[in-house]
């Protein structure tokens, strides 16, 4: 400690009536003791300085003439121009905020030889303990300080703007008044028109969302001289009017919460903001090279996306669900901003899609995961997409010159395939079998995309097809396959045998024999079985002069078409059982007619 200040300490408590060598005498100057300083004072109260501070007055002897704090209210006034005793005047002179002193005020610098009637005898001198609170300046300008700001920030706050934040409000010796995140909800207003404090309404301009600022207020730009709140004013708790104390009416509070005079210190969290004029903001984050075709109203989308506030806060995810979400896009089913956010998406392209709330949920939110008048952001990846009325895709990659035979319906076919979804997950594949896939085309055998992307092909023919879902697996999909997908093929036709007509299982190439019962008796015997029957069938097709329903078990086929002639099932045909199916098919119309 300085020598000085030993010196004046022990002044001090000789004056306070503590032990001490001897009586100093009359003071000439008002006794200061700064008996707590803080360790930050960004300022010193200075002459001309508006000030607010709470305060016991005592004489030596330690009997109270008047107290800030038996009022409930904190004085308020200003430094230097004569509207306080002159000893206050001096002994407020370099304070702090949060800074305390004990003040000594000889009689001279106080009420002098004449005193207050009834309250101070003359010449008295008084004791004072004092605590700073706020220090402003009618030129002062507002303050901010950025705490920490996002690396990115495309767009800041200007006015009209609605915004969303939190905020903790304390008055500048760090008494809180208010807190957003008290209430569990962020405050949300328009910035610039009127409906907050001028200084909250500067202090907000040109703020990011994520942005934490500091922003110290001024009365004049805050509450000013009313402060906030209900006030109770309780006359006889006034100070008297004669002492030269600040010529501020006093006041008790029943639940002030901001004081005359009060410098505001807000801490701020912008949340997001937006603006009533604003439409849906979009950043193209992922375009595929190739984008034959964009999605347009009335198309079929499948996406996946991530749904985050612009604090970065997720309120859902379809693939937290593992399943990608899927609609129409155009029609309403979805909010409005998403409608326009997914027209001209190609497939495979991940977007950002930035919706004002106008065009998202609105004042009212949804559920416990979008605030009201939030900003949504989507990160969406399109997995494909369709209308109800696209056909088959179909691109030749390869066909062979000199192609004069091409699949038709009823054909037996043999192809290699891979199958996949637009965004490259693989399903399928006939090459992970030890042959090709084998069908007959036009038997609803596979799906009709697929049915209808094999016909017209050559042997050795290579195809990619494009199958939308109402074509392949439909809404419900299949094992493997998801709901609504657009599927994928990679096609090779291997090879082909021309089928017969829908309900045959042997075709005659020409006329059949006049007596075909008597030349299918080999034997002679008046009956046909089995093995006959077989022979007689295996040598017209041996001989081109007939063909069996294509398939990769003939055996079947002629096993099939012998169980339709042995009509009374005893194991051998009879001429009365033996009929052309052509003959068949008359008897029928004569049937009906």
């Amino acid at each position: 400690m300085a020598p000085g200040s030993i010196v004046l300490l022990l002044s001090v408590l000789g004056v306070l009536g503590a032990p001490a060598l001897g009586d100093p005498g009359p003071l000439e100057d008002v006794v200061i003791d700064r008996y707590y300083i803080p360790r930050v004072c960004l300022r010193e109260v200075q002459m001309g300085d508006f000030i607010r501070y709470h305060y016991n007055g005592t004489f030596k002897d330690g009997k109270k003439f008047d107290s800030s704090y038996d009022r409930g209210a904190t004085v308020a006034g200003v430094v230097g121009v004569g509207r306080l005793i002159t000893g206050m005047d001096r002994g407020l002179q370099g304070m702090c905020v949060n800074e305390r002193r004990h003040l000594i005020v000889p009689p001279h610098l106080g009420y002098g030889s004449i005193g207050v009637a009834g309250l101070i005898p003359p010449d008295a001198t008084l004791y004072f303990d004092v605590v700073m609170l706020d220090i402003w300046n009618k030129d002062d300008k507002l303050q901010i300080t950025t705490l920490s700001k996002p690396e990115r920030c495309n767009r800041t706050v200007e006015n009209s703007d609605f915004v969303r934040y939190h905020y903790n409000g304390t008055l500048l010796d760090g008494t809180p008044f208010d807190s957003s995140y008290s209430k569990g909800s962020t405050y949300d207003t328009y910035v610039g028109t009127g409906w907050l404090i001028k200084g909250m309404d500067q202090g907000l301009l040109g703020m990011c969302a994520g942005e934490k600022r500091s922003i110290i207020i001024p009365p004049f730009l805050a509450y000013g001289e009313k402060g906030y709140g209900e006030l109770d004013i309780t006359p006889s708790q006034l100070a008297p009017s004669h002492l030269a104390l600040p010529r501020l009416t006093c006041v008790r509070s029943t639940g002030t919460v901001i004081p005359p005079q009060a410098s505001l210190v807000f801490s701020v969290l912008l949340v997001d903001f937006h603006n009533p004029k604003d439409g849906v903001f979009l950043e193209h984050l992922e375009v595929p090279e190739s984008c034959k075709r964009r999605a347009v109203t009335g198309d079929f989308v499948r996406y996946h996306y991530n749904g985050t506030l612009m604090d970065g806060t997720l309120f859902d995810s379809s693939y937290s669900r593992n399943h990608t979400y899927n609609t129409y896009i155009g029609k309403g089913y979805i909010i409005p901003g998403m409608d326009q956010g997914l027209q001209g998406v190609c497939v495979g392209e991940r977007r950002r899609v930035v919706i004002p709330p106008h065009l998202a949920y609105g004042e009212n939110g949804a559920g416990d995961k979008i605030p009201s008048s939030a900003v949504l952001i989507f990160d969406v990846h399109i997995i494909d997409f369709h209308n109800p009325e696209d056909p088959v895709e179909i691109e030749t990659v390869y066909r062979p010159e000199g192609c004069n035979v091409t699949t038709r319906d009823r054909d037996f076919v043999r192809y290699h395939y891979n199958c996949s979804l637009l965004d490259g997950t693989r399903l399928f594949s006939s090459h992970d079998y030890e042959k090709p896939q084998e069908v007959t085309l036009g038997t609803n055998k596979v799906i009709e995309g697929l049915n209808t992307g094999l016909l017209n092909m050559c042997t050795g023919e290579r195809r990619v097809l494009i199958i939308p879902p109402h074509l392949g697996h439909g809404e419900s999909g299949a094992r493997g396959v998801p709901g609504s997908a657009v599927l994928r093929f990679e096609v090779e036709l291997i090879s082909m045998e021309e089928g017969v007509p829908e309900g045959y299982l042997f075709i005659w190439h020409g006329e059949p024999p006049a007596s075909l019962y008597e030349q299918m008796d080999l034997n002679k015997d008046g009956e046909i079985p089995p093995e006959e029957f077989s022979t007689f069938i295996k040598t017209q097709v041996a001989e081109g002069k007939g063909r069996l329903m294509p398939s990769s078990d003939p055996e079947k086929v002629i096993a099939d078409m012998f169980r339709n002639q042995d009509r009374n099932q005893d194991g051998k045909i009879t001429a009365e059982e033996l009929k052309l199916k052509s003959d068949e098919d008359q008897e029928k119309i004569h049937e009906e007619l």
